[in-house]
């Protein structure tokens, strides 16, 4: 039987041009990132340009120019400001010469294993951190023991996969990013490489403000998931909250749909209110980009608009099933809380929303582009959503 042709979502697509576009990346650096075929990203990308070809009027020249010039000492300035950042270590007092090339040596091959485009060169860093050149290359040829090579090698592996996850995954991550690679070492070994480096994830902020809201007047709807957060197969049981994004322009709302079994977030909207239209908006987006058996669950908590009449016409549209936990008690939705909790920890406590719009492009990016594609889960054996969708997949063709 042959292997289904891989479909994308039309939010996915834009998200994926649009991160060509807007950072001027290579597409074959974009498509290897996002795991799809560089042909099939040109085209998406050829297409967009065509459409929105005149969208802003050409540049003169000389404003060419000036901007090549601005962005080329902006690159500059930024690259040299994020070095120093993460030196800290070595400029401190009582650091020792061999530490700082040490640091030399890791970032310059942790550039290399990520094919960084705009990585510092050897001299830029020795001159930055005021050491000598020739100093470098003397220590780097120095023989060195088969383990000291092995503990340096991981160091620029978890180097690699921590800045690759933005500084959100702690070692079991790591490891499981490591074994993925093929790389054999045990967790204990990559948590003192980390302690080592001083590398620590961001850790969560503890209080979250509810959301739900009952008018007392919600009929009588089961709970069909008894916090039991598993499905045997993608599009059978799903669950669903609305949290809330702070900007500078008042609060955006996000609704979400999160398969059971994939962990994926298989639908998804943004809204400055978190009414019925929000939610609808959510769940059809789940209900056409995906596979959605008959009668499949979909869980929420007891607000308002969750129980309203409206929302009710539209899953009983879309043939679901509605489920909803207890008012108030967040263990009876853990799952959507868990992203909930990942999301603000890993992008919206990190990050500055002057606008809506900012917030809602930055957040359908990381849900698209980060955590559907990328994210390791620890509740699908630290697979990403993406894989544990395609290994269903292939377990249904060998079946």
């Amino acid at each position: 039987m042959p292997r289904p042709k891989k479909s994308y979502s039309p939010e996915f697509r834009e998200e994926a041009v649009k991160l060509v576009i807007e950072t001027s990346r290579p597409i074959v650096q974009v498509a290897a990132e996002l795991g799809i075929q560089e042909g099939t990203l040109g085209s998406w990308v050829a297409r967009y340009r065509r459409e929105h070809a005149g969208d802003e009027p050409d540049l003169t020249t000389t404003e060419r120019a000036r901007l090549r010039q601005l962005e080329r000492e902006t690159r500059e300035l930024r690259m040299e400001n994020e070095f120093l950042k993460k030196a800290g270590r070595v400029l401190r007092q009582g650091s020792s010469v061999s530490d700082t090339f040490e640091f030399i040596d890791a970032e310059y091959a942790t550039d290399l294993a990520a094919n960084t485009p705009e990585a510092p060169s050897i001299v830029l860093m020795c001159l930055w951190l005021n050491v000598s050149r020739s100093g470098y290359y003397e220590w780097r040829d120095r023989p060195e023991s088969a383990t000291a090579r092995r503990r340096e090698r991981l160091k620029h592996l978890i180097t690699v996969s921590f800045a690759d996850s933005d500084g959100t995954y702690g070692y079991r991550r790591i490891h499981a990013d490591l074994a993925g690679q093929g790389t054999a070492c045990g967790p204990e070994l990559v948590r003192s490489i980390m302690r080592e480096l001083g590398l620590q994830p961001c850790q969560p902020r503890p209080w979250r403000h509810c959301l739900t809201e009952s008018d007392g007047q919600a009929p009588p709807i089961p709970d069909l998931v008894n916090r039991d957060f598993t499905a045997d197969a993608p599009g059978h049981k799903m669950v669903g909250d609305i949290t809330y994004i702070p900007t500078w322009q008042g609060w955006l709302y996000l609704a979400t749909v999160i398969d059971c079994h994939t962990k994926a977030i298989v639908g998804w909207a943004m809204d400055d209110n978190y009414q019925t239209p929000l939610i609808e908006s959510a769940i059809t987006m789940a209900a056409r980009n995906h596979d959605i058996i008959d009668n499949a669950i979909f869980h929420t908590d007891r607000g308002s608009n969750y129980t309203s009449k409206e929302f009710a016409k539209t899953l009983k549209k879309l043939g679901i099933r509605h489920s909803v936990g207890r008012t108030g008690i967040c263990y009876d939705n853990a799952m959507a809380e868990s992203f909930f909790a990942a999301l603000k920890n890993e992008r919206v406590h990190r990050t500055q929303y002057p606008t809506r719009e900012h917030a809602r492009r930055d957040i359908a990016r990381y849900i698209e582009l980060r955590y559907n594609s990328r994210r390791r889960h620890s509740g699908i054996g630290y697979k990403t959503p993406n894989q544990a969708h395609t290994d269903w997949e292939s377990r249904q063709l060998a079946a």
